[in-house]
C-alpha cells in the first residue's frame, strides 16, 4: 500500500474516533496536561504525519526539544500491541514492561498547551479521563473506552505493518533524517539504532466478552473505510 494511501487511511481512523470521543462524558478540557508525559508511544505512520506537519509549517526547530528529551529515561516498548494480541491467543505469557517511568513532560508541551495538537498521535487523542487527573494523581477510564482504544490501536498498526513502534521521541527522531523517512516511504527494510519492535497485522482483536455486541459499530465503521481501490476492511 502506498504511503499516501496509508496516510488517508489514519487520517479517516482519527475522524472516526473523533466523532466517538465527542459522545463521551469526560473531566478534560484545554490546559489540561497532567497526562501530557514523554512516555507517549506511536507507530512510523503517525510519525511521518507529524515530520510532514513539521516540515510544512516550518517548525523543524522543534526537533531540538526531541534532541534533549532523549537523554531522559522514558518509556520505550518492546512488543506492539498487534504482538500482545497473538502471544494471548497462543496462551503465551508476554513480556514484563516496567510500569513506573518517570513522568517528565512531553517535549511538545508547552504553557499547558501541546504544540502539535492537530497532528497528535492516538495515544494523545484517546486520553480521556471521567475525574481531573491533577486531583487524584491519576486518570479514570471506563473500561469499555480501554477496549475502543485498543481495537483503533490495532489498526493503526495494521496500516504501518512492517513499520516500527516505539516511544514519540524514537520514532520521530528516527525519522528526522530524509533519507530514513524515503526508505520507509517506499517500504524498504529498516535499519534502526535503537531497538524499535516491528508492527504486525491484526491476529484477532483485543476484545473481552461482555463488549462484543457494543464494539460492533465501531469496528464497522473502521472497516468500511474507502480506498480508490475498495474498502479498508477488504485489504490484506
Amino acid at each position: 500500500m502506498k504511503i499516501l494511501d496509508k496516510l488517508n487511511i489514519l487520517g479517516q481512523i482519527y475522524d472516526i474516533y473523533e466523532t466517538f470521543s465527542t459522545r463521551l462524558s469526560v473531566a478534560c478540557m484545554r490546559g489540561c496536561s497532567a497526562c501530557c508525559t514523554q512516555n507517549v508511544t506511536m507507530t512510523t505512520l503517525e510519525g511521518c504525519r507529524i515530520v510532514e506537519h513539521l516540515i510544512s509549517t516550518g517548525q523543524l526547530n522543534l526537533f531540538q526539544r526531541l534532541h534533549r528529551s532523549a537523554h531522559q529515561e522514558r518509556f520505550q516498548p518492546t512488543v506492539t500491541t498487534n504482538e500482545l494480541a497473538a502471544l494471548c491467543m497462543q496462551g503465551e505469557d508476554p513480556p514484563e514492561e516496567k510500569n513506573d517511568w518517570p513522568r517528565a513532560a512531553c517535549p511538545f508541551l508547552s504553557n499547558n498547551e501541546c504544540l502539535i495538537y492537530p497532528e497528535r498521535p492516538f495515544g494523545c487523542r484517546c486520553f480521556f479521563s471521567r475525574q481531573k487527573c491533577e486531583a487524584i494523581a491519576s486518570a479514570v477510564v471506563d473500561p469499555f473506552l480501554l477496549t475502543v482504544n485498543s481495537l483503533f490501536v490495532q489498526f493503526i498498526e495494521q496500516i504501518d505493518a512492517g513499520g516500527l513502534l516505539g516511544n514519540m521521541t524514537d520514532v520521530l527522531l528516527f525519522l528526522e533524517s530524509e533519507a530514513q523517512r524515503k526508505q520507509y516511504e517506499v517500504n524498504v527494510s529498516l535499519n534502526h539504532p535503537v531497538r524499535l519492535p516491528v508492527n504486525r497485522c491484526i491476529p484477532g482483536f483485543l476484545v473481552p466478552p461482555e463488549h462484543h455486541l457494543r464494539i460492533q459499530p465501531i469496528l464497522q465503521r473502521i472497516k468500511n473505510i474507502r480506498l480508490s481501490q475498495g474498502s479498508f476492511g477488504n485489504q490484506g
